[in-house]
C-alpha cells in the first residue's frame, strides 16, 4: 500500500496493554441475535449494505453463544422462550454485553399479557436499552456503538459484591420527533 515506505523504519509505539485490547475488543464484536417479529427485520436491515454494521466490527453475526459476545434481544420473548434465552446468555463467553432492542424486549410493549415477558432484564442483565417499535437501523447502530464506548471506558463489565456481573442500564434516547397529522382530524363532522 506504500504505507510501510511513509513510516521511519526506526519507530516506537507505546500504550497501554489494557487499551490495546479494549481496542481490538471494540473493534471485532460478534453479535448473537436473538430476534423474533418486527424487531428481528430491523436487525437483518442494520446488517445490511445500506446501513453497514460492518463498519463497526460487528457484521459476524454469532449463532453459537460460545462464539458471541453481544447477544441483541430484539422483540417480544414469550415465557415459553425464557429458559431458552437464559441458558444462551450464560453459554456465552466473558466479558458479553446485552442489547434490549425494541418496546417488546424492553417493557413488553403492547403485549400486557401473561405469556409475555415484561422485559428481559429482569431475568438477564441488559447494558443498552434501543428504543423504538420497532427502532429504526440507526437507533441500533447507536446502541453498538454504546457498548463501543463502555468496552473502550473499561472493558471488562462491572461485578457485584456477590461476584455476579451488573448490568450497565444505558438508555438510548430516541430520534422520532412526533409531529402534527398532515390532515386536521374532525369527529363527528361529515
Amino acid at each position: 500500500m506504500g504505507l510501510e515506505a511513509a513510516l521511519p523504519q526506526d519507530m516506537v509505539l507505546t500504550t497501554q496493554l489494557k487499551k490495546l485490547v479494549n481496542w481490538s475488543r471494540r473493534s471485532s464484536i460478534w453479535p448473537m441475535p436473538f430476534a423474533t417479529a418486527c424487531c428481528g427485520i430491523e436487525l437483518m436491515a442494520t446488517a445490511s449494505s445500506r446501513y453497514d454494521l460492518a463498519r463497526f466490527g460487528a457484521e459476524v453475526m454469532r449463532f453459537s453463544p460460545r462464539q458471541a459476545d453481544l447477544m441483541i434481544v430484539a422483540g417480544r420473548v414469550a415465557v415459553k422462550m425464557l429458559p431458552v434465552l437464559q441458558r444462551i446468555y450464560q453459554q456465552m463467553t466473558e466479558p458479553k454485553w446485552v442489547i434490549s432492542m425494541g418496546a417488546c424486549a424492553s417493557t413488553g410493549g403492547i403485549f400486557d399479557t401473561y405469556a409475555v415477558v415484561q422485559g428481559v432484564d429482569q431475568f438477564i442483565p441488559v447494558d443498552v436499552y434501543v428504543p423504538g417499535c420497532p427502532p429504526r437501523p440507526e437507533t441500533l447502530m447507536e446502541g453498538v456503538m454504546a457498548i463501543q464506548r463502555i468496552i473502550d471506558n473499561d472493558g471488562i463489565p462491572p461485578k457485584g459484591p456477590d461476584g455476579l456481573r451488573q448490568p450497565l442500564s444505558i438508555a438510548i434516547p430516541g430520534t422520532h420527533a412526533v409531529r402534527p397529522q398532515p390532515v386536521p382530524l374532525t369527529l363527528g363532522e361529515t
